[in-house]
């Protein structure tokens, strides 16, 4: 178009690679205190994140997080569609009004489904959570909405899925972005949150596994609630919720691996039903998706 500039026409044409280097390289580069300093490989000795209720992953980890996907979203959506486009970005992300049945099968659905796969892989080593447990779960799902889901989701699957589907189809699509969003965590296995130095291949291995299978169910929901990325979401910080908020007091010896391990088989468990309902197809239809504007962007890259 004219009037761009040369790095507004290489985004316009490259929307999808210019996305996913912005993504990375915003959160990567935001990381790398977290990653050098004592909370992660020690590089930096002296220098480390306080712990905020509890955790260094508030200061250490977050920020890197929504200067990642959701910006980066924004920035590729605003450059190639203009105004237009971040409409269109902003209206999935607002979509709170759909049937209410999404709300329920997200928000217990979810939990229910990892629970049971865990009570399946336990040995019967389970426990009844206390009330406090049942009480934290509402105020620790909104937090994790407000954090998690917002610094991630508007990038993952507002933005690069209605690019991905279109272009690939939504099998190859999503076999593509789940271990892409995988891989965005890499460095952070080198600090606390991915336990170092408890880590192997076989950790990184599983986790992009389990990113890609949970992301087959994840376009489902989001094609089949009409691109509401709230209801996609709850789904997505349902999980985080769950084991972050219930898992100790239900399985009180489950270590990391073990919590690992069940988020895989639920994932791919849940990935098989959705391919074998949909035949593939991931609940997508063309007429009902929302593509990028094709006259001023290209889903290249």
């Amino acid at each position: 178009m004219q009037g761009k500039t040369g790095v507004r026409r290489l985004i316009t044409r490259y929307p999808l690679t210019s996305f996913f280097t912005l993504a990375f390289a915003l959160s990567w580069i935001a990381w790398t205190p977290y990653v050098l300093g004592r909370n992660g490989l020690g590089v930096e000795p002296d220098f480390s994140f306080p712990e905020i209720a509890g955790t260094t992953q508030l200061l250490g980890v977050l920020p890197g997080a929504y200067l990642g996907p959701i910006l980066a979203a924004f920035l590729v959506t605003a450059a190639a569609e203009g105004r237009p486009g971040l409409r269109r970005w902003a209206g999935r992300l607002l979509k709170w009004n759909v049937n209410w049945r999404w709300y329920i099968g997200a928000i217990l659905g979810v939990p229910a489904a990892l629970i049971l796969t865990g009570v399946a892989l336990s040995g019967g080593d389970v426990h009844v959570p206390g009330a406090a447990v049942f009480v934290a779960l509402v105020p620790g799902l909104v937090f994790q909405m407000v954090t998690t889901g917002l610094a991630e989701e508007p990038g993952w699957r507002d933005f690069a899925l209605p690019y991905l589907q279109p272009k690939f189809g939504p099998l190859r699509g999503t076999l593509l972005l789940g271990p892409l969003w995988g891989l965005w965590h890499l460095p952070l296995f080198f600090s606390e949150w991915g336990h170092w130095p408890d880590v192997t291949v076989w950790t990184i291995v599983e986790f992009v596994a389990t990113t890609t299978l949970f992301s087959i169910l994840m376009t489902w929901v989001f094609n089949r609630s009409g691109q509401s990325l709230p209801i996609a979401m709850l789904v997505h910080t349902g999980v985080n919720n769950t084991i972050s908020v219930a898992w100790a007091d239900v399985f009180p010896n489950a270590d990391a691996n073990d919590v690992a391990l069940v988020f895989l088989a639920a994932s791919g468990i849940a990935a098989a039903v959705v391919l074998i309902a949909t035949r593939g197809r991931l609940g997508y239809r063309s007429e009902t998706v929302t593509p990028p504007t094709r006259t001023t962007t290209r889903a290249g890259g």
